[in-house]
């Protein structure tokens, strides 16, 4: 709980200084992404059909920091591909946690056991471990057999171990409402996991299954569903009650996609990391080189059926922010 505290204080202490500062556009997430590379083939994911060249490189201590400093967010999610590939990770989440970001690293966890040594318990660092279903589910996703299994002993082993973990779960429209609440309730009251986030399926252009992306119809039928009969306040969600009233459908939000900017080896993805607009070299040239305007649903065809974190959830937590009804809510659901 005094985690929560501390982010949520940082954030609000953060957000309140862009209002003084007048600023429209601001990162609150850096998403970091120092390879491409991974030791999965997901059917949601085409990270890993770049070509072969792109997939053995590694993005320097040096970039990564230089990205980190100039973005200036407070939180840093490194992703991929799988992260703990990367040689000198555990340097870049050091110096990351030396600046007092608040870090998320993203991972299949079949790494995890073997490169845990490396890192430190600290309450600004948090590991976030895919789970996209129980068992079977899970490791039909994923394209390997054994993989649910092995990240659950992962997670085990990183709680025993003093670290805070957490789990991010990607849903299709293949997944059923009693499968969400399912492997939710799992990670929540089985394996105890510290804060759980989830999220409709997003269309990744290079992604190999095409054919099982939520709509936005989909999307909010199935959490409408899955957060009834009060479920949704028993789960350790790590999302404003704006972002999951978002979800089914309660309320609508515009997209704020320069909130959750992308950073990878080809440089800032713009708008977002669902898209390839091109990429610029600095998250200011980013900022005021993006038509803003022209995205999101209702802008722009491929935002249609977009209910993703990197457009939405700066939105939900500036919603939250700008009223005391629901920063009273929001601190009542740490």
């Amino acid at each position: 709980m005094a985690v929560e505290w501390r982010y949520s204080l940082r954030i609000g202490m953060y957000l309140a200084k862009q209002k003084v500062l007048r600023r429209k556009h601001f990162p609150l997430v850096l998403e970091l992404e120092p390879l491409f590379a991974c030791n999965l083939s997901c059917t949601g994911c085409g990270k890993i059909q770049h070509p072969a060249s792109v997939l053995k490189q590694r993005m320097s201590v040096e970039d990564a920091m230089a990205a980190v400093e100039e973005c200036g967010a407070p939180v840093v999610a490194i992703a991929g591909g799988e992260p703990l590939m990367h040689p000198q990770l555990d340097e870049i989440v050091r110096q990351l946690i030396a600046r007092k970001k608040f870090v998320l690293l993203c991972t299949n966890g079949l790494l995890l056991r073997k490169k845990m040594a490396k890192f430190t318990p600290s309450p600004y660092f948090t590991f976030i471990v895919h789970i996209d279903g129980l068992r079977e589910r899970h490791d039909a996703v994923v394209e390997k057999a054994g993989t649910f299994d092995e990240a659950i002993e992962a997670i085990a082993a990183a709680k025993a171990a003093g670290f805070r973990v957490g789990t991010n779960s990607t849903f299709f429209n293949n997944d059923s409402p009693q499968d969400v609440i399912d492997v939710l309730s799992y990670l929540n009251d089985e394996v105890g996991v510290d804060q759980i986030q989830l999220s409709p399926a997003y269309a990744y252009e290079k992604a190999p299954d095409q054919e099982h992306f939520l709509g936005v119809s989909q999307t909010r039928e199935m959490f409408s569903k899955v957060f009834g009969d009060g479920r949704r306040a028993k789960w350790r969600l790590n999302h404003s009650p704006v972002f999951l009233d978002f979800l089914e459908g309660k309320r609508d939000l515009s997209c704020t996609a320069w909130g959750i900017p992308s950073y990878s080896l080809f440089g800032w993805q713009k708008p977002c990391y669902l898209m390839s607009d091109g990429y610029v070299s600095s998250y200011k040239e980013l900022v005021e080189t993006t038509d803003w305007d022209a995205y999101g649903r209702g802008k722009d065809p491929r935002c249609a059926n977009c209910m993703a974190h990197c457009g939405y959830e700066t939105s939900a937590v500036l919603a939250t922010t700008s009223s005391l009804k629901e920063s009273l809510r929001a601190m009542r659901s740490l």
